[in-house]
């Protein structure tokens, strides 16, 4: 098991099309002290994406290496392509104090959870199936072969959604979004993570770390 450091640790998973990125665009934007986990990814980039900002885009060969030299955190093989967090990355920034995030997959998301059981696991819902498909449908960027591939893995991955810490409905973007910062902010300030953020603070105040 990996020591969880003063950093925080937040996992953030969705079905595909439920509006993910753009919720964690908007809680970036709004808190810069998250720092957002950039994946490796066998898949193309989409118009508009750009190599190491939305994905480090790698050949199949360069991702199955990296995979027999244990780089990876996690990894999925999802939609027909591989995904993955860099584990060196990761450990680094919770060392330094750093609050990381993670759009991820469920099942990339439980493998984490093994490794950091203090992670704080956020599920990201449409309001319907029909919502979703329209989604899908106006971003378009995949063929309806893809987006019916993606339909029918999305209810298999929703009922996952019980293994996460909050869930966040996005009918609303506005709401959701204020959801996803209070989510946060509330996470810093549990009894535990105030102890390690604030030791000088308990210390002066005769607070024992432990009881």
């Amino acid at each position: 098991m990996l020591e969880q450091k003063a950093g925080r640790l937040f996992l953030v998973t969705a079905p595909s099309g439920a509006g993910k990125s753009s919720l964690v665009a908007a809680l970036l934007k709004a808190d810069p002290t998250v720092h957002l986990s950039i994946s490796h990814t066998t898949r193309q980039p989409r118009p508009g994406e750009v190599d190491g900002r939305e994905y480090h885009f790698v050949t199949i060969e360069t991702f199955e290496k990296m995979q027999a030299e244990s780089a990876f955190l996690e990894w999925a093989y999802v939609h027909g392509n591989y995904y993955g967090t860099s584990k060196a990355w990761i450990q680094e920034q919770l060392s330094l104090g750093h609050d990381v995030l993670l759009e991820i997959d469920w099942q990339g998301a439980l493998q984490v959870k093994k490794l950091y059981p203090d992670v704080l696991g956020i599920f990201i819902l449409p309001p319907s199936v029909d919502a979703l498909r329209a989604r899908l449908n106006k971003r378009g960027t995949d063929s309806d072969e893809v987006i019916a591939r993606r339909l029918a893995g999305a209810g298999a991955e929703m009922v996952h959604a019980g293994k996460f810490d909050y869930v966040i409905i996005n009918d609303d973007f506005e709401r959701a979004t204020a959801d996803l910062i209070s989510v946060v902010r509330a996470s810093r300030l549990t009894f535990k993570s105030q102890a390690i953020r604030e030791s000088e603070t308990f210390e002066r105040l005769g607070i024992p770390l432990q009881e």
